[in-house]
């Protein structure tokens, strides 16, 4: 997988559930002051959230956190994803944690405002 996955422009408008992901990375990110937040939701319509993690002895993308919550909870696979950024990219660490559970989810990337900008898909 390249450093930085091949994006797509987002839709217009995300569909309800899609954007719900959105809203919850935004309130995870906006809880703690992170860089980034991130949510998944699993195949049961399940969600999880996560948030950037720099600490001296290690580091977790937001992706990965709410990756790794997702599994811990039993998530089998992933239906999409989106993360909170300000960043224009999306980094391959956080791409191939949401493709190891999906090959096909999408991942939704959007700004503080919750506009959603790019999507990873397949």
């Amino acid at each position: 997988m390249p450093d930085t996955p091949a994006l797509a422009p987002a839709p217009a408008e995300l569909t309800a559930e899609d954007a719900k992901l959105v809203t919850l990375a935004r309130s995870a990110r906006a809880r703690v002051a992170a860089l980034e937040g991130a949510a998944v939701r699993d195949q049961d319509g399940r969600t999880y959230t996560g948030v950037t993690v720099a600490l001296p002895s290690f580091g977790l993308g937001a992706l990965q956190l709410a990756v790794a919550a997702a599994v811990a909870a039993g998530a089998a696979t992933l239906e999409a994803a989106a993360l909170v950024t300000e960043a224009s990219t999306l980094d391959a660490q956080n791409a191939a944690a949401v493709r190891d559970l999906s090959g096909s989810a999408p991942v939704y990337l959007a700004d503080a405002t919750g506009k959603a900008f790019a999507v990873l898909s397949e």
